[in-house]
């Protein structure tokens, strides 16, 4: 995967909160002297440090080659735990918040073809992505789900900008996204790129099984359930830039231990999510439970998020 780290953290100005479907807000966020903000490639995202311990992680779904402004799109979320109610009831034009960033757990690679596969809000990292293969004059096929067409953030804009390449399938009207027939045969030279709710991702993963190895790209706003599941038992954990030597107990977390001992790691959204707790491992076996990194980076063994992942051993190593 090769996550791209990045850690710019800055103050930025809201300057605009517009609708863009049902519960769907767009924020534009500028630099508040002007000047450029970091670059960032499609599939990037950022923190939002919306106040004291309410830090959360929005998909960038502007122009990457326009730096003067970033977007996100919020979806208000029925359950909130304070981000989305906070961004669509308390923040406003004008306000003043803090950001770190880009990050990008999500590249576009290059391929042949590729097949993008949105469900409601899912459609924010999908954005730049499609206006870069279409740059290029790649073969592309947009699949769009979601509740209604009303709650379909970016609907019309992407309608309108390629025509008979975006599938619009809002639920009410079409049933669930018809898989089997979009992955049934696989297809080589492409690449799938999908982001949305759990269930939608689980199913794409069904689906798309006997698809090359390394076809299928996922974006997840939230960890998968099983992840967290399986035994937890107590282990060591040896920082080697702080010279400290850590026992983490079966209910606590590496980087709840760190900062027990004074250690500070860089942290975010505490579920394996975001990437921002990814940490070297310099020695001890992994018991990956994020839902980050991809088979390649597990099998490598020589990095972890922090906040979720054990080790499988009685020891670590950590390059903290």
């Amino acid at each position: 995967m090769g996550i791209s780290r990045v850690e710019d953290e800055r103050d930025v100005v809201v300057t605009g909160k517009e609708e863009m479907a049902d519960g769907v807000v767009r924020l534009t966020l500028r630099d508040p002297e002007g000047r450029p903000l970091p670059a960032w490639e499609p599939g990037a995202h950022i923190d939002l440090m919306l106040k004291e311990d309410l830090v959360r992680q929005y998909s960038l779904c502007g122009d990457p080659g326009d730096r003067s402004s970033f977007q996100v799109g919020v979806l208000r979320e029925p359950e909130s735990r304070g981000g989305s109610s906070y961004v669509h009831d308390v923040l406003a034009e004008g306000d003043t918040i803090r950001i770190r960033g880009p990050r990008n757990n999500f590249p576009l690679e290059k391929a042949k073809r590729y097949l993008f596969i949105a469900g409601g809000i899912g459609i924010t990292p999908i954005l730049p992505m499609i206006a870069a293969v279409n740059g290029r004059r790649a073969d592309w096929t947009l699949v769009y789900g979601g509740r209604t067409r009303a709650s379909m953030a970016f609907r019309e804009d992407l309608q309108r900008a390629y025509k008979d390449r975006v599938k619009v399938r809002p639920q009410d009207e079409f049933g669930l996204l018809d898989l089997p027939a979009l992955l049934g045969k696989p297809q080589r030279k492409t690449a799938i790129y999908v982001c949305g709710p759990e269930p939608l991702l689980a199913a794409v993963e069904a689906a798309s099984q006997k698809w090359p190895k390394g076809a299928l790209h996922i974006e997840r706003f939230a960890p998968k359930s099983d992840l967290a599941a399986g035994p937890r038992s107590s282990f060591e954990v040896e920082l080697a830039q702080s010279g400290k030597t850590l026992q983490v107990s079966e209910n606590m977390s590496i980087l709840q231990a760190a900062a027990n001992a004074g250690v500070s790691v860089m942290k975010s959204c505490g579920e394996g999510v975001c990437g921002t707790c990814q940490t070297k491992v310099l020695a001890g076996e992994i018991d990956h439970r994020d839902s980050v990194l991809d088979d390649e980076d597990r099998a490598a063994g020589d990095t972890m998020m922090v906040c979720v992942s054990r080790a499988k051993g009685d020891r670590l190593v950590l390059d903290l």
